[in-house]
């Protein structure tokens, strides 16, 4: 079994509960965001700064998700310009690091609008994320990625998770030769994180470890949806301390 402190745990996280539980868990770093349920957007200005303060507080490190909206990740200028301006608000908030991405209409890493971002985010840790997971060729992206100066690549190895991504995540690790860090995400577990990081060889790798938490709502009016219909409002998915640590001690 490998050694917990070889291996940096970051934690997906879109809330101050959230991040509590990160920490208790034993993650040693957070990517903020809100709206996982969307695949992760940017988080508010106010959640980035009093997220900042309570990690730095307990030595975690704090990565900001830039993404101004879900589905695809070809951007416009007017876009480009939006997501220039959440690398600055996390900048001054002290984050450590941001996490950004994007295509061009071919499915080829956006060199030229990733190197603005890049220019923008000087002087933060950068992770390309898994915007990477739909490019059309996964040796060049990764190429691409290395020369943005980019310091990690989260990815699923391009499959549905990154134990079936398995075979291409150690391809990329190999290829990457010590040149960017791979950061395995997608369905990591404690029943798989050991398999993962073993087959692999990583140094970090990437979970959303949480669970289903009941609303304390006494009156709850079902018939009414906010969001997709036929969704829960009464329930959400948080991160679960019990899991982060599990999933530590089990690699």
């Amino acid at each position: 079994m490998r050694n917990n402190a070889a291996v940096t745990l970051e934690i997906c996280t879109e809330s101050l509960s959230g991040l509590r539980a990160a920490i208790e868990g034993g993650a040693g770093r957070v990517e903020l965001c809100s709206a996982l349920s969307e695949g992760g957007l940017t988080p508010s200005a106010g959640l980035i700064s009093r997220a900042v303060a309570l990690a730095h507080e307990n030595g975690v490190g704090v990565h900001v998700l830039i993404r101004p909206r879900s589905g695809d990740f070809l951007y416009s200028e007017e876009e480009l310009a939006l997501m220039q301006d959440d690398i600055r608000v996390a900048k001054q908030a002290g984050a450590d690091g941001v996490v950004i991405g994007a295509l061009t209409p071919d499915g080829q890493i956006d060199i030229r609008l990733c190197r603005s971002l890049m220019e923008t985010a000087q002087g933060l840790s950068v992770t390309f994320h898994r915007a990477f997971d739909l490019v059309a060729d996964a040796s060049r992206a990764l190429e691409d990625v290395i020369a943005l100066g980019c310091d990690r690549l989260l990815t699923s190895g391009q499959a549905a998770s990154a134990e079936e991504g398995l075979e291409l995540l150690q391809q990329l690790v190999m290829q990457a030769g010590g040149r960017i860090s791979i950061m395995p995400g997608g369905g990591v577990s404690p029943a798989n994180a050991e398999k993962i990081i073993t087959t692999c060889g990583c140094s970090d790798i990437h979970a959303s470890a949480r669970s289903k938490i009941k609303s304390n709502m006494l009156f709850q009016r079902q018939q009414v949806n906010m969001g997709a219909k036929g969704a829960d409002e009464y329930s959400r998915l948080e991160t679960d301390a019990q899991i982060v640590r599990e999933i530590k001690t089990n690699y």
